[in-house]
């Protein structure tokens, strides 16, 4: 009996305290499950989705929000991944009811053991729980909390529904939330393209994003990968073949997460600024997607050739030096390059790297990343003169300078250097303004300023089209003889001091028609044409074209572009001579949709052909469009003749002492505008003109996208007439050997018979 009662007394002492706590769990519980939150965020699900920008045809180019997301549904998750997030946070996921009581025992014993808290048993259903709707504090009765909302989540959804919204919300590290952001941000991948290795350090990230995070910790992160591979093999999700595989499996982890299927970067920023106007900051987790007008072959045609332009334009005025120095040792750790090179960013394909050795015939460098470049003699041709012991210490590439290193499509690399010159490059439909292409700097990441918006510039020879235009209007026409001589202009007409304006090249031809002054660019023409129509007739009537008064003051220096224009400006204006005289509104935003697809707003423009859109005579723009064809075929911009196209037509613009160098060009379905120049005005260099600097980029991107698009023959109006008339004397003359167009009203004058014809024809002036 003793024996018994000592028995008895132990079991009934547990029984006790079981019951007693039993009682207690469940007074707390009466107390704690009324107070749980109403779990309406997982059963209403509404993540924040960043504001997204994509071109017309669907490339992503730009993203805005604190959290970068993208939803995916669960049947579309990869089975590696499912398998690798199971094997890595909760192997029993599909079999415990939101709290596995066999994780919590393994854990507890494992850190009885090791002596400390070391291993944790949190489920996918906790984490859930945790992540909607408490904090990430480490405290019991938070942990008491998130079991009992693990258990109230697994009783409304089902267990797929719950890795959804795993899948979905956990944080990855480099502001991503959800698998699918992290496989795009990491990988550059969709995740039905994730190789088992590359699934495998993405699951094994919610840990702990920051220790594990491979661009940060590629060490740690691959250790981290290695425990869920083999966990992976333990619980036969992966075959001892793929084990294997995934182990020796290359990483190609990005390291530059901003990198869209397409440089927008410039509209990417128009279209933030523009929906934050209208919806607030609200706009960033909204999940908005808004399709521009942009074209993806056409941006990537215009940003591919105004940083072609630009840096031809650079590699003719030499090599200005390294970018820095750093102090090496013998042999340095790759952890002081990296230190050396860590304020120096990459711009695009000109990568910063740290001079290890240099001679004139070889040149190694240390890229950052862990990358030994070695530049052979025939890429360092432009860096020659650098590499002579002679060039002076800011100049001279040693060990410890910072270059800029670039790979062309080859594979061949060769020393480069940042451009100082900035540029901009925009194209719109003339139909409807349509913004195209729109590329506003050389690199958005080291200078925002958008060049094609905000650059106020003087545009020079490219404005003189509308001072013919106004002066076809007057009676003018392209046979019309002018007198290319000197001109001397008093302060009163210049509105400053005594002006003696000058052709580009100092020539002066006499008298010429205003077909070849504006082919030719004759500065003592457009002047002439300014005095006799008036330059406040000509201020307002360049209005038309969208220009504002106040930015082209009524001086004759407007003839020679004196105001000031932005690239957009222009573009829109040369769009009136391109679609036969309609000012039509540029526009970049097609449509915005919500994040369930339903369309918020959709552009409706109006279109050249609408009469209230009329601003010039069909005739006019029929006759600029003439002349200034004869521009790109055998005036300054001849060099446009490599596009092989006879429905081109356009103007170079070179402002005083080439500040700024400009093209603006069209063919009937598309105008583009593009301009070079430095922020603080300065000169760009001799022989530095618009058809020299500017010219090239126009034709990169029109050769590129005017591929395939026929030829278009704009047909004459009605009311113009074709005369043949004497080239010498601009009159009409049955032989005369050119065609030349008319308003109706305004024929040339008939030449004089032979016997009483002028031994030299005075230049006319219509009144």
């Amino acid at each position: 009996m003793t024996f018994f009662r000592w028995i008895a007394f132990p079991v009934a002492l547990v029984a006790g305290l079981a019951t007693v706590g039993l009682a207690l769990a469940a007074f707390v519980l009466l107390l704690a499950y009324p107070n749980l939150p109403s779990i309406e965020a997982v059963t209403d699900y509404r993540p924040r989705i960043p504001l997204r920008v994509y071109t017309a045809d669907g490339a992503l180019i730009g993203e805005f929000g604190e959290e970068r997301r993208s939803v995916v549904a669960i049947q579309d998750v990869p089975k590696p991944l499912k398998d690798a997030i199971l094997a890595a946070e909760d192997e029993r996921f599909y079999q415990h009811q939101g709290v596995d009581f066999i994780g919590v025992m393994r854990a507890a014993y494992s850190n009885l053991v090791s002596g400390g808290r070391r291993q944790g048993a949190s489920t996918i259903t906790m984490q859930v729980a945790r992540n909607f709707f408490l904090s990430s504090e480490k405290t019991l009765t938070r942990k008491l909390y998130e079991a009992l909302l693990a258990y109230k989540i697994e009783s409304e959804l089902t267990k797929d529904q719950i890795l959804d919204l795993y899948v979905n919300q956990i944080y990855l590290g480099q502001r991503a939330y959800g698998f699918a952001a992290a496989s795009q941000i990491y990988f550059g991948k969709p995740i039905s393209q994730l190789t088992v290795a590359e699934a495998a350090m993405l699951a094994g990230l919610p840990k702990a994003p920051s220790a594990y995070n491979p661009v940060a910790s590629p060490r740690r992160a691959k250790q981290r990968q290695q425990y869920v591979l083999r966990r992976m093999r333990e619980l036969d999700m992966i075959t001892e073949a793929q084990y294997d595989e995934a182990l020796k499996a290359p990483l190609a982890v990005r390291r530059e997460i901003d990198d869209f299927a397409v440089h927008g970067e410039f509209v990417a920023e128009m279209v933030r600024q523009a929906l934050f106007d209208r919806y607030g900051p609200d706009v960033y987790s909204l999940g908005f997607r808004v399709y521009t007008t942009v074209r993806k072959a056409d941006q990537e045609a215009a940003y591919a050739a105004l940083r072609r332009g630009v840096l031809d334009y650079d590699r003719r005025h030499g090599y200005r030096g390294p970018e820095g120095f750093a102090d090496l040792p013998a042999k340095p750790a790759e952890e002081a390059l990296e230190e050396a090179l860590a304020d120096f960013a990459d711009s695009d394909d000109l990568v910063p790297a740290i001079v290890l050795s240099a001679s004139p015939k070889q040149v190694v460098a240390y890229r950052r990343g862990g990358e030994t470049l070695t530049i052979g003699e025939g890429g360092l041709k432009f860096v020659q003169s650098a590499l002579s012991e002679k060039a002076a210490p800011a100049r001279r590439i040693r060990p410890g300078a910072i270059v800029r290193v670039q790979r062309d499509e080859k594979g061949n690399l060769s020393i480069a250097q940042l451009p100082e010159a900035e540029a901009a490059l925009v194209a719109m439909s003339p139909v409807d303004g349509a913004i195209r292409a729109l590329v506003g700097g050389f690199d958005f990441g080291r200078n925002k300023f958008n060049h094609v918006t905000q650059a106020w510039r003087q545009p020079g020879s490219s404005f003189k089209p509308f001072i013919y235009s106004a002066a076809l209007e007057r009676g003018f026409t392209p046979a019309t003889i002018l007198l290319d001589e000197p001109i001397v202009v008093d302060a009163a007409q210049t509105g400053s001091q005594t002006w003696e304006p000058k052709n580009y090249d100092g020539k002066y031809e006499g008298p010429m028609r205003l077909r070849t002054a504006l082919a030719k660019s004759k500065n003592m023409v457009s002047i002439r044409i300014l005095q006799s129509i008036g330059p406040r007739s000509a201020q307002e009537y360049v209005t038309r074209f969208g220009f504002e008064a106040d930015k082209h003051p009524a001086y004759l220096t407007m003839a020679l572009g004196a105001g000031s224009v932005t690239p957009l400006q222009m573009a829109r204006a040369y769009g009136v001579f391109a679609n036969g005289g309609y000012l039509v509104e540029p526009y970049i935003i097609e449509r915005i949709v919500d994040d369930r697809g339903t369309v918020l707003a959709q552009a409706n423009p109006k279109q050249a052909g609408d009469p209230a859109l009329r601003v010039l005579d069909p005739r006019n723009a029929f006759l600029m469009t003439s002349m200034m064809q004869d521009v790109t075929r055998y005036g300054t911009a001849a060099r446009a003749n490599a596009l092989g196209r006879r429905d081109i037509a356009g103007k170079t613009g070179t402002t005083n002492e080439h500040v700024d160098a400009w093209f603006a060009g069209y063919q009937p379905t598309l105008v583009a505008v593009a301009w070079i120049g430095f922020d603080q005005p300065r000169n760009l260099g001799a022989n530095e003109t618009g058809g020299a600097a500017a010219l090239p980029m126009w034709i990169a991107y029109m050769g590129k996208v005017l591929q395939g698009v026929p030829q278009m023959e704009a047909p004459v109006p009605e009311g113009v007439i074709s005369v043949r008339i004497d080239p010498d004397t601009g009159l009409a003359s049955p032989d005369g050997k050119q065609p030349e167009f008319f308003y109706r009203e305004h024929p040339p004058q008939e030449a004089p018979p032979a016997a009483a014809a002028q031994a030299e024809a005075k230049p006319a002036i219509p009144q």
